[in-house]
């Protein structure tokens, strides 16, 4: 009998590390998949593996105590967002691209982020969906699932309960948001 996996979130939450360990070990290959993800997005110049990502958000997940999530989608955005922030932070140490070079989230007709950002660039895209996420955190949310993770359209609106073209839309609006955002 397969476990159930939004169950075993529930009881994820710092107090009982073996669910902690557990999670991660019937999640291991999406989180591995979000971790590919988010080094591709940085866009190569950081050394780190997906394993070693991967096992640096299982450390910081499960050293926090009390945290709780709802069901496995929050859970998948949840490690995405401590991904991202690793990468942010390593991306943040390096500093080894150029400094003039602009960024551009494009939406694709697969859908998908057409140019990758540099390190300087994704700390302004992470500095900017702070801010975003203080106003409509659920569009922070789509760019953290669709941009950094690689999650399709599909997958994101089965994620969260509503149509694949509620999602592009979503996806619309948080590029226009960050598109005046980074360009001030």
């Amino acid at each position: 009998m397969a476990p159930d996996i939004d169950a075993l979130i529930r009881r994820a939450d710092g107090a009982d590390p073996a669910a902690v360990d557990e999670l991660f070990s019937l999640l291991y290959s999406e989180l591995h998949r979000l971790a590919r993800s988010a080094l591709r997005r940085e866009g190569g110049s950081v050394t780190l593996g997906a394993t070693t990502l991967l096992h640096e958000a299982y450390l910081n997940i499960s050293g926090r105590e009390h945290l709780s999530f709802e069901d496995r989608s929050r859970f998948l955005a949840y490690a995405s967002r401590a991904m991202r922030g690793l990468v942010i932070d390593y991306a943040r140490r390096r500093q080894a691209l150029k400094r003039d070079r602009a960024m551009e989230i494009t939406l694709t007709e697969s859908g998908a982020a057409a140019q990758e950002p540099g390190p300087e660039e994704l700390i302004r895209l992470d500095e900017a969906l702070v801010d975003l996420a203080k106003v409509d955190p659920a569009l922070a949310g789509m760019v953290d699932l669709h941009f950094f993770c690689g999650f399709s359209f599909s997958e994101i609106a089965a994620m969260r309960g509503v149509s694949e073209r509620t999602a592009q839309r979503d996806w619309r609006k948080a590029r226009m948001v960050l598109h005046n955002v980074l360009r001030t």
